[in-house]
């Protein structure tokens, strides 16, 4: 008969062999399953921020076609009234085409009450009527309708297929039509930031993996993967019909390598992420035979300590070997387990020394981890039955610690815990769990469960400057640092949108005079410093409140509000008289010529159309221009 030692020996290891090998095997299928998982969230995510991008430019497009429209029907109504106020223009081609240059037009084309060209900027054109074509017959309703003011979406020409805007109405005189087009170019850019090859050649992607953007037919249409874009997915080994049918993510041999595949359906085509399955289970191989390792030398441990100590003395052992452990659970990382009662019981000190070596170990290995990525990324962790706080490399940085102070607030979870909060006092406006932090941007987030605190830091400084540069070059006039024509609207909108604020208000509109014999005689750079003395002007003019903008070329505007009397904002507005004829710009170190200008305005002291106020003042603004060329001024 066996003695129970051997017994026990015999069965601890057959049972700890066949726990090992189930645990490696669920270990194996829990990584595998991990991995897969992981592919399909980060195809997601970007899958979701490529959508994203492609609302934002869809809202970006109709802005621009919205404002562009109305570009046109202004310059048209600008363009009448300066032929109406100035008719001879009519006989001369070059007088129309300088007119074009300075509303910023591409073509003018005048036509007679039965609706035939027989002016313009394009003597090519004349004798066209409203039934030249289908693009033309868009506007036939002026000939029944006066009242009408058409703008045409963008469309190709009747004569060269050209896409352009047109804008026509009726002169106020009703003598004629006038029709002006203008060629879409913001509108055509913003149109390409749709198309998917666009959008891949901007996103950063990672440098592992490679997506596909792939139209119904199969075609690829843009991808990370320059030599695939223009081929058909079965060229590189996907079968469209295996995607068509639902099937999202499965492993496919692509361009002869395997690889595991992510593809999601948007609007009819496909975007997909592909990751060769060597990249993206390399991990598993030495991580499956660590734990192996690691597994097999504690079950054998183990084994010769149940079979050797089978007494109190053992018993008292491991008591005193759970206490330790506990201790370390508690968060004191610096415990040392060190029981010399058996040279098993010492092996197994020194192997749970090095379990809990690697644990502290774990903080730089996430640590390497996340400085592989282009972003600054902090990981902490602790909870209450712990007192130190776990926090790998970047985290000082990111939170702006020295050393010292990292170490103070790291040695105590409470202490760390109110660095957070007070933190969290200052959010940033706009921005989701991000908070300012000296000069920093932080976006901090934490998941408590159960008071197991786990929380991920992120440096995001560059982003949000980033972001908020491209806002500020997106609202203001990049040569003046006025607020530029989307800027206004925008600024403009808000301030109607709260009319019991506004006060006694007026819109001024303001033209640069001799900005083309500036630019002839001393050169675009000093027209721009022309514009530019324009601008100090106008920049927060007036004792009160004031939005300045350029709406393009020489085309200025200011908006005075939260005035107590109309009287007071027309002795504020009188000023720019005073500036009028009185000024000088320094175009250089020898030229110093007069800065002059013509300006109009409309007043009003109750809630108003802001669009109906700047033509008033436009109008007024064409009137005094031609008051002072008469004067001789």
């Amino acid at each position: 008969m066996q003695t129970l030692r051997n017994i026990i020996s015999h069965y601890m290891r057959h049972v700890t062999f066949l726990l090992v090998a189930f645990l490696l095997a669920v270990i194996l299928y829990f990584q595998f399953t991990h991995e897969q998982k992981l592919a399909r969230e980060t195809a997601g995510e970007t899958f979701y921020q490529i959508g994203q991008l492609l609302e934002r430019n869809q809202e970006e497009l109709e802005e621009t076609k919205a404002a562009y429209q109305q570009t046109c029907q202004h310059n048209a109504e600008a363009i009448a009234y300066i032929i109406e106020d100035n008719p001879s223009v009519l006989d001369s081609v070059e007088e129309l085409k300088r007119i074009a240059r300075m509303m910023e037009v591409d073509e003018i084309h005048i036509f007679d009450t039965t609706g035939r060209i027989y002016a313009g900027t394009h003597p090519e054109y004349y004798d066209y009527t409203f039934d030249s074509g289908e693009q033309m017959r868009f506007f036939k309703p002026l000939l029944t309708d006066k009242s009408l003011c058409l703008v045409q979406d963008i469309t190709p020409n009747t004569a060269e297929a050209k896409l352009m805007q047109y804008s026509a109405l009726w002169s106020k005189s009703e003598a004629f039509i006038v029709q002006v087009g203008m060629e879409p170019v913001n509108v055509l850019k913003a149109t390409e930031k749709n198309e998917l090859s666009y959008l891949f050649s901007l996103f950063r992607v990672n440098p592992q993996a490679n997506y596909y953007a792939v139209v119904g037919s199969g075609e690829i249409v843009g991808s990370t993967d320059l030599p695939s874009v223009g081929k058909n997915l079965s060229d590189i080994g996907l079968d469209l019909d295996k995607i068509a049918v639902g099937t999202t993510s499965f492993h496919a041999k692509v361009n002869g390598v395997n690889s595991y595949c992510v593809f999601r359906e948007k609007n009819g085509n496909y975007i997909g992420r592909v990751l060769s399955c060597h990249e993206m289970y390399r991990g598993i191989p030495p991580i499956t035979a660590a734990l192996a390792v690691c597994l097999i030398t504690i079950a054998f441990i183990l084994s010769h300590v149940v079979t050797k100590y089978m007494n109190l003395y053992v018993v008292g052992g491991i008591r005193s070997v759970n206490e330790k452990l506990h201790s370390i659970t508690q968060g004191n990382l610096d415990e040392m387990i060190d029981i010399q009662n058996s040279v098993e019981f010492s092996e197994l000190s020194g192997y749970i020394n090095r379990m809990k070596q690697s644990l502290l170990d774990n903080n730089k290995k996430m640590s390497y981890v996340l400085s592989k990525t282009n972003m600054y990324i902090g990981v902490y962790e602790y909870n209450h039955h712990m007192k130190r706080v776990r926090i790998t490399q970047h985290v000082p940085r990111i939170l702006c610690l020295e050393a010292d102070e990292a170490d103070r607030l790291s040695s105590d979870y409470t202490l760390f815990q109110s660095f957070i909060t007070a933190l969290r006092s200052d959010p940033v406006a706009g921005e989701t769990n991000v908070y300012a932090l000296k000069e920093h941007y932080v976006k901090l987030e934490e998941l408590d469960k159960e008071n197991e605190i786990f929380g991920v830091v992120i440096d995001v400084t560059e982003e949000i400057k980033r972001r908020r540069k491209i806002e500020a070059e997106r609202d203001y006039d990049l040569l003046t640092g006025l607020f530029n024509r989307r800027g206004l609207e925008i600024r403009l909108s808000a301030l109607f949108g709260e009319p019991e604020t506004l006060g006694c208000s007026a819109v001024v509109m303001i033209d640069a005079d001799n900005l083309k014999t500036i630019n002839d005689t001393y050169g675009h750079d000093a027209g721009d410093v022309y514009l530019k003395e324009i601008a100090s002007l106008l920049r927060d003019f007036g004792p009160k409140s004031c939005v300045s903008a350029r709406l393009g070329g020489d085309e200025f505007l200011l908006f005075l509000y939260r005035y107590g009397s109309e009287q007071e904002l027309t002795d504020t507005i009188a000023l720019l008289t005073g500036l009028q004829s009185n000024s000088f710009a320094d175009l250089n170190d020898q030229v110093r010529v007069p800065l002059q200008f013509s300006f109009g305005f409309s007043l009003s002291d109750q809630p108003a159309d802001y669009e109906k106020l700047m033509k008033e003042a436009d109008e007024k603004m064409y009137e005094n221009k031609r008051k002072r060329k008469e004067s001789g001024v």
